[in-house]
């Protein structure tokens, strides 16, 4: 297992940018998929997006789509994800986690402890 440690979490406004990173500990990050997952208050948590072990292959979440992107830096141990035009409906607790290329949270067996992002109207 790797540990994960979120980053980049914030108040911001509506239409502003935000950028979240997440730190592995653990010579084998590059050997996982990683995902970022998000649960705002009184939801599920749900899939955001996912990033290969390469970076060459990303999936995302139709609501994000074209506005989010992940991405990876395998020789910092780090993946990201950036976050545009952010709005009201964006604001939740997002969590990255290492495992399976996929969109499922039973094919991810770590995860961080989550950052805040609240996006103010």
């Amino acid at each position: 297992q790797v540990q994960l440690v979120e980053s980049g979490g914030g108040l911001v406004q509506v239409g502003t940018s935000l950028r979240l990173s997440c730190a592995a500990s653990g010579r084998t990050f590059s050997s996982y998929a990683m995902g970022w997952f998000r649960q705002a208050p009184g939801k599920e948590r749900e899939f955001v997006a996912t990033i290969s072990w390469s970076g060459r292959d990303t999936v995302y979440a139709d609501s994000v789509k074209g506005r989010f992107t992940i991405s990876r830096d395998n020789g910092k141990n780090t993946v990201y994800l950036q976050m545009n035009s952010l709005k009201p409906e964006h604001t939740a607790v997002y969590y990255c986690a290492a495992g399976a290329f996929s969109r499922r949270r039973s094919d991810f067996g770590s995860w961080g402890q989550g950052t805040q992002v609240t996006v103010s109207s």
